[in-house]
């Protein structure tokens, strides 16, 4: 049965219902369609229930039929967070340039991997290692530069971290 079958909270009924609908009434190609209804159940699987195995496979499902580089973005993107959920850093790497190759203007995407770098730069100090850490914690500048150009308002920690180290605007 469907994800968009069985859910049973309120707010995933209503957005079950508004995207249902929202399907029926879009003009849209039938792997459109398709693709819609695998990220859907993705991104609920994903975020409501913690079932990450499920959402990756819908996630995947839905690449096949997406053709459109913005959208097919949004479902590396997807892809990229459950694998950070499940500490996969270097696979969730990967999905996230992917979905900026797609769409530059991805601001979460860029986050998330300045995220990761600023993590294994943290780790390379707990390891004794500062000039690996600095350099992955310059990365992770360069990221979280990009991603406040195109969210100004968003971020706010990461533009104090940038203040605070003199990162900011390097």
């Amino acid at each position: 049965m469907p994800r968009s079958q069985r859910n049973d909270n309120f707010i995933d009924k209503t957005f079950t219902i508004i995207a249902d609908i929202l399907l029926r009434i879009i003009p849209m190609a039938p792997g459109e369609k398709e693709a819609f209804t695998y990220y859907r159940d993705g991104v609920m699987s994903a975020q409501s229930e913690g079932e990450y195995a499920e959402a990756l496979q819908n996630y995947y499902e839905a690449m096949r039929p997406e053709t459109d580089p913005y959208d097919r973005s949004y479902i590396l993107y997807n892809i990229g967070l459950v694998h950070t959920s499940n500490g996969e850093h270097t696979k969730a790497l990967e999905y996230y340039f992917q979905a900026l190759e797609r769409n530059p203007s991805l601001p979460q995407a860029l986050n998330n991997t300045a995220l990761i770098c600023h993590y294994r730069g943290e780790q390379a100090i707990r390891q004794g290692d500062p000039e690996t850490a600095e350099a992955w914690f310059d990365q992770a500048a360069e990221y979280w530069e990009q991603a406040i150009a195109l969210a100004p308002g968003n971020y706010i920690e990461a533009q104090n971290w940038l203040k605070i180290t003199g990162r900011f605007g390097e």
